[in-house]
């Protein structure tokens, strides 16, 4: 399997991990933003080739053309999806490739109020940002389609893991307790994204998914959750009306949903690793603490 990456940050490094756990020899590449970022991951044996998204990746074709399997793991811009439109060539000439997979995100969805959706609730994003990813699934689906080949679209709930917890938050003092009264967000753990990326890449899995934890939670609970397990003060809880936040911060909050995701764990007949925050959090801290 020659699997070639766009974007290899937090979520794309857990699947490289779970790549090279599946049996059988796997090839990785992919890019990174910086010459710097590029270097140390070719220490680490992958074929890392920079590439911003602003131009074409000058040395990166040749991996990407020779790719069976590619994950998208970058954030569309303005004009769409960097990838596709720098690297629509290569991707074009690339004879074996078999499998596509776009990390999208949840906030498509918009608002709901606090209720359970699924895949099949229709498309209200109240940002921008969440407009271009759905763009952006659009190019990809019209792309999988014109092409022939499986396209898996998994939409991430709010991603944590080791060195991006509450752990971190609370250690580096910017953990809070904003509390707005009926909201909840589910989350998902990174090692349960990669290991999804790769079980859906073995199966060539096909169609749109939701890659969320089994309980939403209102945020301020990870947050006394990980303070307990640290035995340290959790921050006094402050209103959200009154809570000194950023425009983007302030945004999340805007939506308000439950995200069922049934129809992943069926169709790679699996059940999450880390199926609720506590379990998440309670190995993270295992693992840091170790």
């Amino acid at each position: 399997m020659n699997v070639f990456i766009f974007g290899l940050g937090f979520s794309a490094l857990a699947a490289v991990e779970a790549f090279a756990g599946i049996g059988e020899p796997v090839h990785v590449a992919g890019t990174v933003r910086t010459a710097e970022k590029a270097a140390a991951l070719r220490a680490r044996g992958i074929a890392a080739h920079v590439f911003d998204g602003t131009a074409p990746g000058p040395t990166l074709g040749p991996d990407l053309r020779r790719a069976s399997h590619v994950v998208f793991s970058i954030a569309p811009g303005s004009a769409g999806d960097p990838a596709l439109a720098h690297h629509r060539a290569d991707l074009d000439a690339a004879p074996e490739l078999e499998w596509l997979c776009y990390y999208s995100t949840v906030g498509v969805y918009g608002d709901f109020g606090g209720s359970w959706i699924d895949e099949t609730a229709p498309l209200v994003p109240r940002n921008e940002r969440s407009d271009r990813r759905v763009l952006a699934e659009d190019e990809w689906r019209d792309y999988a389609s014109e092409r022939g080949v499986p396209l898996a679209i998994l939409r991430l709930a709010g991603i944590y893991g080791p060195g991006r917890s509450s752990f971190d938050k609370l250690a580096d003092g910017t953990a809070r307790r904003v509390i707005k009264p009926g909201q909840v967000f589910n989350r998902i753990h990174v090692a349960d994204i990669g290991r999804v990326t790769a079980l859906a890449a073995q199966k060539r899995l096909a169609g749109t998914f939701n890659l969320a934890d089994d309980e939403p939670a209102p945020p301020q609970d990870l947050v006394r959750f990980a303070a307990d397990l640290a035995g340290v003060e959790p921050p006094p809880e402050v209103a959200f009306d009154v809570a000194d936040m950023t425009p983007m911060q302030r945004s999340f909050y805007a939506d308000n949903k439950r995200v069922s995701n049934v129809a992943i764990k069926q169709a790679l007949e699996i059940e999450l690793l880390y199926p609720t925050f506590r379990d998440g959090l309670s190995a993270i801290f295992s693992e840091e603490s170790a």
